[in-house]
């Protein structure tokens, strides 16, 4: 796929997707949509890790209502044939993927936001579930990421009022991972990423597959799984590095094995 609304890079083991509709502050259309699910797929194949994020000075302020005006829109199918696929890939996405939320969040790119593994914003950026104010229900996964990661009060609130969310405040309620001065954003993002994407890339894959199950399963059955995953780590090349790298007191070097 020719990607027009996204850019697609990679660089030492490092893929970054910047949303590239800067004069709709990176709104949704259902091009970007098929592209963004596109490019997820491909860095999962040929990067250690993927950086999501918005050009000029929002990161996305989600479905453009514009795309749509004047036409008749099953939006049921459209979440089924569009949001979900898109969704998903970052969702199943191998390696670890942050979401470096440069400007205002809004809808359903709140949403796409928040189904990275990490989420990382500049302090004036700010969440908004602004469905209400339309008279809609969050959708793109909002109803999902939020009463995990912020609780339900926080989310029924969010939700509900539609108030804008600050990113200290998204900090605060463990919304996000982390809120950072703008004039630090930049930089922070860039040692993040590569963190990740010269980490121990089987071991992450594990770790996201292992938390995300504790959902599910009772003490027994996560303990079970941790066994099983971390035997398959221990028999990684990255482990064996890890440990030389320890006790040799330098740096390891791994390379995703």
């Amino acid at each position: 796929m020719t990607f027009e609304t996204i850019l697609y890079d990679v660089s030492e083991g490092l893929a970054t997707i910047t949303l590239n509709r800067a004069d709709v502050m990176n709104g949704l259309n259902t091009r970007m949509r098929a592209e963004i699910r596109t490019a997820v797929e491909q860095a999962g194949k040929e990067a250690r890790a993927l950086v999501l994020t918005g050009s000029g000075r929002g990161f996305c302020s989600g479905q453009d209502l514009a795309d749509t005006a004047g036409k008749t829109v099953d939006m049921e199918q459209t979440l089924h044939d569009e949001y979900e696929p898109m969704l998903r890939a970052i969702y199943d996405c191998p390696i670890p993927t942050l979401a470096a939320v440069n400007g205002a969040a809004a809808g359903a790119g709140a949403n796409l936001a928040l189904a990275a593994d990490i989420v990382i914003a500049t302090e004036s950026a700010y969440f908004l579930q602004a469905f209400a104010r339309i008279g809609l229900i969050p959708d793109a996964g909002g109803t999902y990421w939020m009463p995990r990661q912020m609780g339900f009060a926080k989310a029924m609130g969010a939700a509900l009022l539609a108030d804008k969310i600050t990113a200290r405040q998204a900090d605060d309620w463990g919304l996000i991972w982390a809120a950072i001065p703008d004039d630090q954003f930049e930089d922070h993002i860039a040692a993040r990423a590569r963190q990740l994407a010269t980490g121990p890339t089987q071991a992450y894959a594990r770790i996201k597959q292992a938390l995300r199950a504790s959902y599910d399963n009772d003490l027994d059955q996560q303990l079970k799984l941790e066994a099983r995953l971390q035997g398959e780590a221990g028999n990684t090349r990255d482990f064996v590095e890890g440990v030389m790298a320890f006790l040799e007191k330098r740096p390891a070097d791994y390379q995703g094995r």
